[in-house]
């Protein structure tokens, strides 16, 4: 595991079915970043009680799975401004 300059949570629920090539596109077009930067970007499901990490390094993507048996994460719920 390589270090990274930057990490960020991607607030909201992530459907856990998605492997590198959903969560890249997630990182595209939701997120409009590179997901071929040094960042780590992490994902959280409905339930959270799973994650996924994920990130580039040097010709390939990385993608770790993390999976509680018990408990949950705490995990940021989206901003959003409803006085419009």
């Amino acid at each position: 595991m390589i270090q990274s300059g930057k990490v960020y949570l991607v607030v909201g629920v992530t459907d856990m079915r998605k492997s590198i090539d959903g969560l890249s596109l997630i990182v595209a077009e939701t997120l409009e970043m590179d997901p071929f930067s040094e960042a780590w970007f992490i994902f959280c499901n409905r339930n959270r009680d799973k994650l996924k990490i994920l990130f580039w390094d040097t010709n390939g993507f990385w993608l770790y799975y993390r999976r509680l048996e018990k408990g949950t994460f705490k995990w940021p719920t989206p901003n959003i401004d409803v006085s419009a």
